[in-house]
């Protein structure tokens, strides 16, 4: 299983426009912090948890289920109590919920013992994740090829026309899904899924 080739529509878009969809109710693992992605040493801490679990409920689904999935990519739900902070990138007042989406059949049982084997590496933020279903329902959709911090143009699109053509207003946290290893790749070639729920 592979979240990227069993939900197309919503981990692989096409390039191009604005789109609109219906996203479910998904089971992910997060983690919650504050301040600059870049800088933050908890921000680092929590993204090696994060990453430790996810491997672990693997690990412990196929030993349990007989079932094998691939860990899919990383996500973000971004807010701040000042939304400019976004646009001019004061990234040290930005709040930040991480979380890698799971298979359907994955159950908080399955993620306490994954938490439990887990604990072994002694990260010291571990017990931060939780499993929790997350529902978005109508939300915008775009795919941001290029550096992060060109991000703002686009959403600056997204908020003043976008919505406001379609008749639509912002509901929600911004999401964005990482589909590049930032680690590898160049920044003019990172892909990235902007991603904002939507009410009319």
């Amino acid at each position: 299983y592979d979240i990227k080739k069993e939900r197309k529509d919503l981990y692989a878009p096409k390039p191009g426009d604005f789109e609109i969809v219906e996203v479910p109710p998904l089971g992910f693992l997060m983690i919650d912090g504050h301040g600059d992605p870049n800088t933050s040493t908890a921000y680092r801490e929590a993204i090696e948890a994060l990453y430790a679990v996810s491997y672990s409920v693997r690990a412990v689904t196929q030993t349990r289920l007989g079932k094998v999935h691939t860990v899919g990519p990383l996500e973000g739900l971004w807010s701040a109590d000042d939304p400019e902070v976004f646009r001019t990138r004061d990234k040290s007042a930005w709040d930040w919920t991480m979380m890698i989406a799971q298979p359907d059949w994955i159950t908080p049982e399955l993620v306490d013992e994954a938490l439990a084997a887990a604990r072994k590496k002694r990260l010291p933020s571990l017990d931060l994740i939780r499993f929790e279903r997350y529902a978005e329902g109508r939300s915008v959709q775009i795919l941001h090829v290029g550096p992060y911090d060109d991000e703002a143009r686009t959403l600056d699109r997204l908020h003043h026309e976008f919505l406001p053509a379609n008749g639509l207003t912002l509901k929600g946290r911004h999401h964005e899904i990482y589909l590049s290893d930032a680690r590898k790749t160049e920044p003019a070639r990172l892909k990235t899924i902007l991603r904002q729920p939507v009410s009319t």
